[in-house]
């Protein structure tokens, strides 16, 4: 990691979706995992350096957006999983922050998915910090949970009950910008 004091981190900044990846992991009962991304989504972050539980973040996703590649699966997770023509956003909004170390967090939210809103907990690293060309500052974070999908009732029938795990793990590798 750069060597950027923690105050100079201090403030608002934008989700670059350019640099962003959001993805998830879920595995089917015959051992294979599906993996899957969504490129449409915007947020905003503030960070606060000397006072981590300051921060916050706030994340869209377009729910008409996930990908798994395969025209057939994306259509039922979309249509069937995440009812995306009636829901069609996924939203997380954090509600605490917890330092571990000098570069890892808890970072607790309100997910909220077919209109139920849960809490959840992810592990985030910060990785990097840089200035770029312009003079903005950039921070790469990097983090993971895991959910129940059945906890935000994403099920379609009871044979995908039974053909897909209820567990998903979310990976995140984002670039934000302080302009």
């Amino acid at each position: 990691m750069s060597t950027t004091r923690p105050s100079e981190l201090t403030g608002d900044y934008v989700i670059d979706a350019t640099r962003t990846r959001i993805g998830f992991v879920a595995r089917h009962t015959m051992s294979t995992r599906v993996r899957g991304h969504v490129d449409a989504f915007e947020g905003n972050v503030h960070l606060d350096g000397e006072h981590p539980w300051k921060s916050s973040v706030r994340l869209v996703i377009q729910a008409k957006d996930v990908q798994t590649k395969n025209r057939q699966r994306d259509t039922l997770v979309r249509d069937k999983f995440l009812d995306a023509k009636s829901h069609p956003t996924i939203t997380f909004t954090s509600t605490d922050v917890l330092q571990s170390d000098a570069t890892h967090y808890e970072l607790t939210g309100d997910l909220t998915i077919r209109g139920t809103t849960r809490s959840v907990t992810l592990n985030v690293e910060l990785t990097d910090t840089e200035p770029d060309s312009q003079g903005n500052l950039w921070a790469h974070l990097k983090g993971t949970t895991t959910i129940n999908r059945k906890d935000w009732n994403v099920n379609w029938n009871a044979f995908t009950s039974a053909m897909v795990s209820p567990t998903v793990v979310v990976e995140f590798d984002a670039v934000v910008v302080r302009g």
